[in-house]
């Protein structure tokens, strides 16, 4: 539970550093954390559609039965052991075809017989441009494979072999050099930063630097910018800076391009960028992309609002200054629509985008109000999905902390109450603990303004009274005690006292008072 009073008072505005009231990834859900196989493919085996498609663009030697067939892996390496650069050749397309076309590729068989010295050997035979291919492409699929598969690769000495194939004069030669880099670089940390520090950037970098990127195929262009996403992804250690810096201009220029994929690989590296220390999210904020990224956010394309949102979400955990630049980019606008999304997790990304942005300066609380997104979040509290609901939750508590009177007040007004109440029936601890600190708040402010006794009165009637009451003899002891110090600090005077200060009934609720000046407000 240590963990759980640890997170709850990052949440407390009472003389905390702002930066305390936003919520890391890393720190807040594990779900929202994990890198979702259906987010982005991470490594991709570069298979044939039917078993007997001339899947190269090369013309395949089908002259004798035994290249019609498929060989055995010691057929194979037989041919790639003969002295005979045709056989060597009709032995690694006997290779790529195993590897691309079964179901369940014999990868470590392939590995175990001792092939990837020989095909990362013929990487470098120029004067072969058929056997350079075949063997590129049966390297790419072994990578794609598990880490250890990937790391055989690598230990080959495919790295430096396939970096020298990125600007080949072949074209299919260097797109599938860029695809096996993508590959080993999508395996993790490690591997990424061996690519970076073997020189691949530059020559990736270079491919690009062309006036018009429209002379490239959808398919190669689509290539290298996942491959660049790639070598932007994964933590622990994050990318080094200076591999960052060196690829923001080309992933900036390939923001503004107009594929669909190539955008949403983009956006992907932009939000791995992203996810880390404020000083990762102020390099790409300087470059001043936000507004395109809110641009795409509007996109209504699933697959590029996706990593656009996920991109913003982690800058707003960043500064106050990183999370204006991104509200001065026009984003309230776009959540209307995010917050009302057929997709469930587009909600609840959402909705955490928001909770970190009401963790912010009470003027940047008031964005949030302007833009009418408050009866959103109180109807995602009502209705939304329950992973939705929890941070919209956290929306609703980081406003109540650093909100002004008047902006507490209108959450109240705008119905905020019942539902919020409502969700102290959930099981989850962490959650029925986030809201109770947003009662508190508002408690808080009800003293200040010395109304609250009509707050005890709007709880008690929604039946919130009842589900603070039932939480005393919850098994988790924080949540126990603070609904305790709720019970005994607000509901322990007598019937008649509550009953004798009754708000005032308006046509529009109840009327509350605020300080000297007496301002009504209706709830």
């Amino acid at each position: 539970m240590a963990e759980n009073g640890v997170r709850l008072n990052k949440f407390k505005n009472k003389g905390r550093d702002a930066n305390e009231l936003r919520r890391r990834r890393v720190e807040v859900n594990v779900e929202l954390r994990k890198a979702k196989k259906d987010d982005q493919i991470f490594k991709r085996r570069n298979v044939s559609a039917l078993p007997e498609d001339a899947t190269s663009p090369l013309q395949e030697k089908c002259q004798n039965s035994q290249a019609a067939r498929q060989w055995t892996v010691e057929e194979i390496l037989s041919g790639v052991n003969s002295t005979s650069l045709e056989s060597q050749l009709q032995a690694t397309q006997a290779a790529r075809k195993l590897l691309s076309r079964e179901r369940h590729p014999p990868i470590d068989h392939i590995i175990s017989a001792g092939l990837i010295p020989k095909f990362v050997a013929f990487l470098g035979l120029a004067d072969s441009p058929q056997i350079q291919f075949e063997a590129s492409w049966a390297l790419t699929n072994i990578a794609s494979g598990t880490s250890d598969q990937t790391a055989a690769v690598v230990q080959g000495g495919a790295i430096p072999a396939f970096i020298g194939l990125v600007g080949s004069s072949h074209l299919h030669i260097s797109e599938q050099a860029v695809w096996a880099l993508g590959n080993i670089a999508g395996d993790g940390s490690d591997l990424r930063d061996k690519v970076i520090k073997q020189g691949a950037i530059a020559p990736l970098i270079n491919l690009l630097a062309v006036p018009d990127l429209s002379e490239f195929t959808s398919g190669y262009l689509r290539n290298v910018t996942w491959t660049l996403s790639n070598l932007c992804r994964n933590k622990n250690p994050s990318p080094p800076m200076a591999a960052i810096q060196e690829m923001l201009p080309t992933l900036i220029r390939l923001l503004h391009h107009d594929d669909k994929e190539v955008l949403a690989d983009t956006c992907w590296a932009v939000s791995y960028l992203t996810d880390g220390s404020n000083d990762r999210i102020e390099v790409v904020v300087q470059t001043g992309l936000v507004p395109r990224l809110v641009q795409l956010l509007g996109s209504g394309e699933l697959s590029i609002v996706t990593p656009s949102l996920r991109a913003i979400g982690n800058i707003v955990t960043g500064t106050d200054e990183q999370t204006q630049a991104v509200l001065d980019a026009g984003v309230m606008a776009m959540f209307p629509a995010l917050l009302r999304h057929q997709k469930a997790n587009v909600q609840k990304e959402a909705a955490w985008t928001l909770s970190n942005i009401t963790a912010g300066r009470d003027t940047q609380i008031q964005e949030v109000i302007n833009a009418g997104l408050v009866p959103h979040l109180v109807e995602v509290l009502r209705r939304g999905d329950y992973k939705t609901q929890k941070e919209a939750v956290w929306a609703i508590t980081n406003f109540t902390s650093g909100g002004t009177v008047e902006q507490v007040v209108y959450l109240v007004q705008a119905n905020a109450l019942e539902p919020l109440l409502n969700l102290l029936s959930t099981k989850d601890s962490k959650t029925i603990l986030v809201i109770l600190d947003a009662i508190t708040n508002i408690f808080m402010l009800g003293d200040k303004i010395g109304e609250t006794d009509k707050l005890c009165l709007m709880i008690e009637e929604c039946g919130g009274l009842d589900r603070i009451e039932a939480l005393q003899s919850h098994e988790n002891e924080l949540v126990y005690k603070a609904s305790l110090n709720l019970i005994e600090k607000y509901f322990s005077g007598e019937e008649e006292e509550v009953q004798s200060v009754a708000p005032e009934t308006t046509a529009d609720g109840y009327a509350f008072q605020i300080s000297e000046n007496q301002s009504t407000f209706n709830f």
